[in-house]
C-alpha cells in the first residue's frame, strides 16, 4: 500500500508537466497567428503570405519584394506587435509574481498601485522634463530616464500600499487591496494634475491617452529595454519559483522549509518593480492583465511557478497582442486605448473571483 503511494505521489508533477508541455506549444502556436493578425489587419488589410514575405526577406536581409507594403509591415506594424508581446508578458509575469507575494488573487499591478506609481513617475519626467526644454520624446535616448522614473515610482507605490497592509502587525488581504486602490486613486489624480499643468493641448491629450494604454508610436528602437527586462525578469522570477510555491503557505512554513522570507519578499518587491516601471514607460498603465492571466492559468496547470510563470508570460502575450489588435482596428476614425478594452475583460473577472471569494468566506 505504501508503495502505491509514493508511485502516486510521484507520478503527479509528470502528468501536470506534460499537460504544461502541450499547453506551451498551442499557446507558442497561438501567439505566432495572433502576431500574424496584428500585423495584417489595420486600416489597409495585407495577406499574411505577403506579411511573413516581408518579414522572412528583412530577417535575412534581402531587398523586400517589389510592390510590398514594406513601410506599413516592417516599420510601423511589426514593432507594435512584438511591443504588444512583450508588454502582455511582462505584465502576466508582474500579477503571477505579486498575487504569490501577497498571496491573493486578486492583486495585480493596477490594483496595488503599482502601475499608479509608475505612471506618476514617467510623467513627472515628462511634464517636467519638457517644461525644462528637454526632449523627452516616447523612444527617445532619455527613454531610460522615464524608465527609471516609473520604476522609483512603482517602488514606492508598492512599499506604501505593503506597509499600510501590515500596519499593527498583521496582515489582511482585503486590507491589501483597499489600500493599493486608495493610494492607486490619490496618485492618478496627482498624475492628472502634472499633465494639465502642460501647455501645450497636444501634448496634454497624447499623454492622457497614454495613460489609458496605448502602442501607438512603436519603434525598433523601443524594443530593446523591454525585451531585457522581460527576459530577465522571467529568470529571476524563475529561479525563485520554489521559494514562490513556499510562500503561498505561509510564512512560518516558508521559513521551514529553509527559505529566506524576508530577502525573497525584496527580491521580488525589486523585480516586480522594475518590470513595471519598464511596461509603464512603453505602454502606459494597462490594468487587468495581471489579474486575469495567473487566474486563468493557475485553473489550467495548478499553483506550481515552475510551470505558472512561463504559462503566464505566454498567455499575457497573446491576451495582449489581441486586444491591442482590437483596440487598433474596432473603430473605423479613431483607436481605443487598450486600458478601455482590458477593462472591459478585466472588471466581470475580478467580481467574478470576489464573488468566489465571498462564497467560501
Amino acid at each position: 500500500m505504501a508503495t502505491a503511494t509514493t508511485t502516486t505521489t510521484a507520478e503527479r508533477p509528470r502528468t501536470r508537466t506534460l499537460r504544461a508541455g502541450p499547453l506551451a506549444a498551442v499557446l507558442l502556436l497561438a501567439l505566432v497567428a495572433a502576431l500574424t493578425a496584428a500585423v495584417s489587419l489595420g486600416s489597409v488589410d495585407i495577406p499574411p503570405g505577403e506579411v511573413w514575405s516581408v518579414v522572412a526577406h528583412r530577417l535575412t536581409g534581402r531587398t523586400p519584394d517589389p510592390g510590398t507594403r514594406d513601410l506599413i509591415v516592417w516599420q510601423l506594424r511589426v514593432p507594435r506587435a512584438l511591443l504588444a508581446a512583450m508588454v502582455g508578458a511582462g505584465l502576466g509575469l508582474v500579477g503571477t509574481a505579486v498575487q504569490a507575494l501577497v498571496r491573493n488573487p486578486l492583486a495585480d499591478p493596477y490594483l496595488l498601485g503599482i502601475s499608479s506609481g509608475a505612471s506618476l513617475g514617467a510623467v513627472a519626467v515628462i511634464v517636467l522634463g519638457s517644461g525644462l526644454g528637454l526632449e523627452l520624446a516616447f523612444g527617445s535616448a532619455l527613454g531610460l530616464t522615464i524608465s527609471l522614473a516609473a520604476f522609483l515610482g512603482a517602488l514606492a507605490a508598492f512599499s506604501l500600499v505593503w506597509l499600510l497592509a501590515r500596519r499593527g502587525g498583521g496582515f489582511s488581504p482585503l486590507r491589501l487591496v483597499l489600500a493599493g486602490i486608495g493610494i492607486g486613486q490619490f496618485l492618478t489624480g496627482f498624475t492628472s494634475y502634472l499633465v494639465l499643468q502642460t501647455r501645450d493641448e497636444q501634448q496634454t491629450r497624447g499623454v492622457l491617452f497614454w495613460l489609458m494604454g496605448s502602442l501607438s508610436g512603436a519603434v525598433w528602437a523601443q524594443l530593446a529595454v523591454p525585451a531585457a527586462a522581460v527576459a530577465l525578469g522571467l529568470a529571476l522570477l524563475q529561479a525563485r519559483a520554489r521559494g514562490l510555491n513556499a510562500l503561498l503557505m505561509g510564512d512560518e512554513t516558508a521559513a521551514g522549509l529553509g527559505i529566506d522570507v524576508t530577502r525573497l519578499r525584496r527580491e521580488i518587491f525589486v523585480v516586480t518593480s522594475v518590470l513595471t516601471g519598464v511596461l509603464v514607460a512603453v505602454s502606459g498603465a494597462i490594468g487587468f492583465v495581471g489579474l486575469m492571466v495567473p487566474h486563468v492559468c493557475r485553473l489550467l496547470v495548478g499553483g506550481d511557478h515552475r510551470r505558472l510563470l512561463p504559462l503566464s508570460a505566454l498567455t499575457g502575450a497573446v491576451l495582449l497582442v489581441v486586444v491591442d489588435t482590437l483596440a487598433r482596428t474596432a473603430l473605423d476614425t479613431q483607436e481605443l486605448p487598450i486600458g478601455v478594452v482590458t477593462a472591459l475583460l478585466g472588471a466581470p473577472t475580478l467580481l467574478y473571483l470576489l464573488d468566489r471569494r465571498l462564497e467560501r468566506n
